[in-house]
């Protein structure tokens, strides 16, 4: 579970690749995406709505894995769109006569949607809020006052009532159920638990990545599937339990399979991998395994990891879905805010934000109206596409959303020239739709390292092949809309590398502060379940740090901080993710072990009371008695706490050999 320094920095080809590889329901997801493009396509073609190809590319921010999700998100888009459009209506009654007052209009809407988009819950979405809103307002102030413009209004509500509609009958059908994702998610886990038991090299990625993904969307799709009726609240309270147990069995697994001393032999392993592939099976199909048996040998002989892996293995396995006793009342989970962020009223950046973002898009607009060039409009929609808190995002999506823009737009004007010619009837524009749509979702639904780009393909692509009601073949049109996307990013990186520049920096600091506490905190949780909650939301959290520490490479020289700062950074990260399986047993097995906060506080420089020294071997000591030795023996306390040193010691002196050597000094007990 340690990461090397070197993983932190921009992804190689190979990594690339690997970013496309197949993973269980990518290719569904595509080809639902696909279709519902297709469909949303014929439709528009049907009713000569204006602007289809974003009607085509609306799709992608409707859709999710599963079908409750995905029907909600767009009944809240088409509510939000219809609240939307009745303000637009109201202030266009007011401006639209007035070029000034209207520019003015467009200018106060933007700053102001933009504000609650980065002070509030709104973010995922506010952006293209202010995109819609904008876009709607410089629409009408090319056609005269009165009927026409009420029509267009309607014709901008069809343009995302269509993809909406389509949606959500595509994914009632189509789409999985919450509980399906959720089992199959578990069952996926316990695969690769067994796989890496069986051959730790072959699974030491996806072990690695199920850590870091965390919990939180499993247990938001058993939620999900209560709502939706796929589950009972039994079902869903056993369920939860074995979310829990499946994250003790990644830890033990991943104990197991890569530290030379914790390797379980054959005679214990095999039934462990047997059980676990048969429970798999039980959750693919839809169940899930109660009254578990689990036959091992007597682990006197074992070393003490091995007898940790195989304790922390069967507790897990044989109370995979027994919900825990309420005996001790749980830890209330910290209470969420309301809708706007605690620092929305007193941190600068948030106004800064609207204001950068406003008037990058507000240049674009003026500038394509001066020059009366209407085909780089397109310009106009990328700011809001593009930008971001930090310049870090800002330029990181701007790198991939400028690649996609590229690719789009040279499969689009491919499609234009030798394929385009020979249709004869929507359906075949359909196909075409299909194919763009489906490249485009492989890309945007796979890894978040990569997903803008796939977005961005999408866009250019229907831009350039969706021309109107039929096949088009205006080479014109895709060039200039292309060349909108591109001008849009490069103003938005001059704006954002040059006017109040947010660096990622202080994120991070604050993200590693925060994941400290969250260790921190393990160690008083009693419950097993909020106990091992915490310790996925910690390596989640640890993902994400370790994702914004690559993106502090993408900052400016005169943004970006420096490289002694960054090397800090990946070493505390990279101490933690070697101490997160250590503390995550230790914590199993006793609370408020005073080897964690000991870890936890040496990290951070504070002096440590506990004899846990980097590099000091720690001797059982009979006469103590604390609270550790209640639960564990002390050869299995010592070896947990000397494997994170031994971890600790191998990041510091760059050592290549393993993590464990001096483990295997002690004696089997």
């Amino acid at each position: 579970m340690v990461q090397p320094a070197a993983d932190f920095g921009r992804p190689g080809a190979a990594a690339l690749l690997k970013l496309l590889a197949p993973y269980p329901g990518r290719a569904a997801m595509a080809w639902r995406v696909a279709l519902i493009c297709a469909l949303t396509a014929l439709v528009t073609s049907a009713y000569g709505t204006p602007e289809a190809a974003i009607s085509a590319y609306a799709v992608f921010f409707l859709n999710r894995p599963d079908r409750l999700t995905s029907a909600l998100l767009s009944v809240a888009m088409l509510l939000l769109v219809t609240v939307l459009l009745g303000l637009v209506l109201i202030v266009a009654i007011c401006v639209l006569d007035d070029p000034v007052w209207r520019v003015a209009s467009i200018a106060l809407l933007s700053i102001g949607l933009l504000f609650v988009t980065s002070a509030s819950k709104l973010r995922p979405v506010g952006a293209i809020v202010a995109m819609i809103v904008g876009f709607a307002l410089d629409k009408l102030g090319s056609v005269p006052f009165g009927e026409v413009a009420t029509r267009a209004l309607l014709y901008v509500w069809l343009m995302v009532a269509i993809p909406i509609g389509i949606a959500i009958c595509v994914n009632l059908i189509l789409a999985p159920s919450p509980r399906r994702l959720a089992c199959r998610e578990l069952a996926k886990r316990l695969r690769l638990a067994a796989r890496s038991l069986n051959d730790p090299n072959a699974a030491r990625d996806g072990l690695a990545a199920c850590l870091r993904q965390g919990d939180a969307q499993i247990g938001t799709w058993l939620k999900l599937s209560v709502v939706e009726g796929s589950s009972v609240r039994a079902d869903a309270g056993a369920l939860k339990q074995a979310v829990s147990s499946t994250l003790a069995i990644l830890v033990a697994a991943d104990l197991a399979a890569h530290e030379p001393s914790g390797r379980l032999p054959a005679a214990f392993s095999a039934p462990i991998i047997e059980t676990l592939e048969e429970m798999a099976d039980m959750l693919d199909a839809g169940g899930y395994p109660v009254d578990i048996e689990l036959d091992l040998p007597a682990d006197s002989n074992l070393t003490p990891l091995m007898r940790i892996a195989v304790a922390s293995l069967r507790d897990a396995i044989v109370g995979f879905a027994a919900v825990e006793s309420e005996a001790a009342p749980a830890q209330s989970p910290p209470r969420r805010g309301g809708f706007f962020l605690p620092d929305a009223f007193t941190n600068p950046d948030h106004i800064r934000y609207a204001f950068k973002t406003t008037v990058a898009a507000m240049f674009c607009y003026l500038l394509y109206s001066q020059l009366d060039w209407p085909g780089i409009h397109t310009c106009f929609i990328t700011v809001y596409m593009v930008s971001l808190g930090t310049t870090a995002e800002t330029v990181e999506k701007l790198t991939l959303r400028i690649a996609g823009c590229l690719i789009g737009a040279l499969l689009g004007t491919a499609a234009i020239v030798y394929v385009m010619p020979g249709l004869t009837s929507v359906g075949e524009l359909m196909g075409v739709v299909l194919i763009g749509a489906w490249l485009s979702a492989w890309v945007a639904f796979g890894s978040p390292r990569i997903s803008y780009a796939g977005f961005q393909i999408a866009f250019a692509f229907f831009l350039c092949v969706i021309q109107g009601a039929a096949p088009g073949f205006d080479l014109t049109l895709a060039r200039d809309r292309t060349i909108g996307i591109l001008l849009g990013n490069v103003v938005v990186y001059l704006v954002f590398t040059r006017v109040w520049p947010v660096s990622i920096a202080v994120r991070i600091d604050a993200t590693l502060a925060a994941l400290q506490q969250q260790w921190m905190r393990l160690t008083a949780l009693g419950q097993t379940t909020t106990r091992r909650a915490q310790a996925a939301s910690a390596m989640a959290q640890y993902g994400a740090l370790a994702q914004d520490l690559a993106l502090a490479h993408y900052e400016p020289s005169w943004v970006r901080p420096a490289p002694q700062w960054i090397a800090e950074r990946q070493r505390t990260l990279a101490e933690l993710g070697a101490l997160e399986g250590p503390m995550f047993l230790l914590a199993e097995r006793s609370t408020g072990d005073a080897a964690i906060g000991a870890w936890l506080r040496r990290l951070t420089g504070a002096a440590s009371p506990e004899p846990t020294e980097v590099g000091q071997t720690i001797r059982p000591n009979p006469d103590r008695k604390d609270a550790t030795t209640d639960a564990l023996t002390a050869a299995v306390r010592v070896a947990l706490i000397n494997l994170g040193n031994a971890r600790l010691i191998k990041l510091k002196h760059g050592s290549s050999g393993g993590a464990t050597k001096e483990q295997n000094t002690h004696e089997p007990t």
